[in-house]
């Protein structure tokens, strides 16, 4: 199959409160192009956990789902259905600890069955959920776009883009509104070790958009930042500390250090749905740490010796100092990050 054939949609659900979930498999990318028809809790579970849906923005959508086919299997009566849901909500979010939009978007469903105990309800929540995402998507793609340089060279890290959520992605819509304003510029992927999300996903996207991308290694990206190679770097989040630290893909911290160093802005694009104002600082980030098979294999295949262990922590938090700025689907926040994040939520969160 080309590499530049089509990419399905990251989800979309068929039919009405009964219907199901297709959801492409990101893990079979970039040669293969599979959808999968989920018709229970346990598989959207599975889905998350393993990778075949990711990006915070694309589990919590896909969780909200999930939560509609964990209750409707179960059939409560009305009065029981709340403590229910909470059950199958406690299930999902326990599939990835890291990213707050996980827990978030299934809190917005459960708040939606307090004011109506009805599988309708909890649809309508989730099916609002996915239309919110879009236009969050467009809006932090709106608000980005004019900082990204004309004729330079972006550097991103992991992937968040339309794979990443139900939109135009967050870091990536940034450079696809920028791109589709008339902008030209150069992409530098890194491939993201050790499951290489962007040289399996990022690359994919840009390519398939037209935008020039250039993959390196992870290890590479800060001699190159070094060398005047890279004039912008635009990264996503998975969870956003109150004083603004970030947690993001493994090697997102190394990357804004060399941007730090050699005065190159490194931005983060994510929604106010990734910001935790419950979380005091980047130390009380809970960091997923993954099976270290990950990293001694690469496609099923053994790069280590028998017996050789490995720590593979999926996240690592950069501190706000290090940011220029971050990119919200309510505007760009800039230092000092605490009184600039706590004016996005004046109603408090």
């Amino acid at each position: 199959m080309s590499a530049l054939a089509p990419i399905p949609p990251t989800l979309t659900w068929r039919g009405d409160a009964f219907g199901h979930l297709d959801l492409l498999d990101q893990t079979r990318l970039p040669h293969e192009r599979v959808v999968l028809r989920l018709t229970d809790v346990d598989a959207v579970v599975e889905a998350i956990a393993t990778l075949r849906v990711r990006g915070a923005p694309a589990i919590g959508v896909a969780a909200a789902f999930g939560l509609v086919l964990g209750v409707r299997a179960l059939n409560p009566l009305p009065q029981a259905l709340p403590a229910v849901a909470r059950d199958v909500a406690m299930r999902l979010a326990a599939a990835r600890p890291t990213a707050v939009n996980l827990r978030w978007a299934l809190d917005q469903c459960l708040d939606a069955l307090r004011r109506e105990a009805t599988l309708t309800a909890l649809f309508r929540a989730a099916e609002q959920l996915w239309a919110d995402e879009v236009a969050t998507c467009d809006r932090i793609g709106a608000f980005g776009a004019p900082l990204v340089p004309d004729g330079g060279t972006v550097l991103t890290h992991c992937n968040a883009g339309r794979l990443a959520t139900v939109g135009c992605g967050t870091a990536l819509g940034v450079l696809f509104t920028a791109w589709n304003q008339g902008k030209r510029f150069r992409v530098l992927a890194t491939e993201t070790r050790p499951l290489l999300q962007g040289a399996r996903l990022t690359a994919l996207e840009l390519a398939a958009a037209g935008i020039p991308v250039e993959l390196c290694p992870d290890s590479a990206a800060a001699g190159l930042i070094a060398s005047g190679a890279v004039q912008m770097a635009v990264v996503g989040a998975d969870r956003i500390a109150a004083n603004g630290d970030v947690a993001n893909k493994v090697g997102t911290y190394s990357h804004a250090l060399a941007c730090f160093a050699h005065r190159v802005p490194f931005w983060v694009a994510a929604p106010r749905s990734t910001f935790d104002l419950r979380t005091r600082d980047g130390s009380q980030i809970p960091i997923e740490e993954r099976d270290g098979t990950e990293v001694t294999q690469l496609g099923g295949v053994a790069v280590a010796a028998p017996g050789v262990a490995a720590r593979n922590p999926a996240f690592d938090v950069t501190p706000a100092r290090l940011l220029r700025g971050i990119i919200t689907d309510g505007g760009l926040v800039e230092a000092p990050f605490e009184p600039a994040i706590k004016a996005l939520f004046p109603a408090g969160r």
